[in-house]
């Protein structure tokens, strides 16, 4: 098993015991890819929840230029409740996941195809 395979058996996992989420598999799969490297690297593979000029960069790079969404305080919510979702004591909130539970919420998976 790669390592990658090893993140998507673990992010599976989190969503499902953390986030009580069934995640379809392929399109976790297809986000983690999408992530790159940063899967990798321990401090980019997380999103800091208490930081907002990490959440202004996931809303900017992620949901305005990968999704295609138009900048507002629905992006911002939406931010917030996948926070919430993932547990505020949770201290790994793997980016693939996160970028998973938005593009889920926005009904998004279609970029994915």
């Amino acid at each position: 098993m790669s390592k990658r395979d090893e993140l998507i058996a673990l992010y599976a996992k989190e969503l499902k015991e953390k986030a009580n989420v069934t995640p379809d598999m392929d399109l976790l799969t297809k986000v983690t890819i999408g992530c790159g490297p940063s899967i990798y690297n321990r401090d980019a593979a997380s999103v800091a929840c208490g930081q907002e000029k990490e959440l202004e960069t996931v809303k900017k790079n992620y949901l305005i230029k990968k999704l295609g969404l138009a900048d507002g305080p629905k992006l911002d919510e939406a931010i917030k409740e996948v926070c919430e979702q993932m547990g505020t004591s949770n201290r790994n909130k793997y980016r693939a996941m996160f970028y998973y539970l938005l593009c889920v919420k926005f009904g998004k998976q279609n970029i994915y195809n």
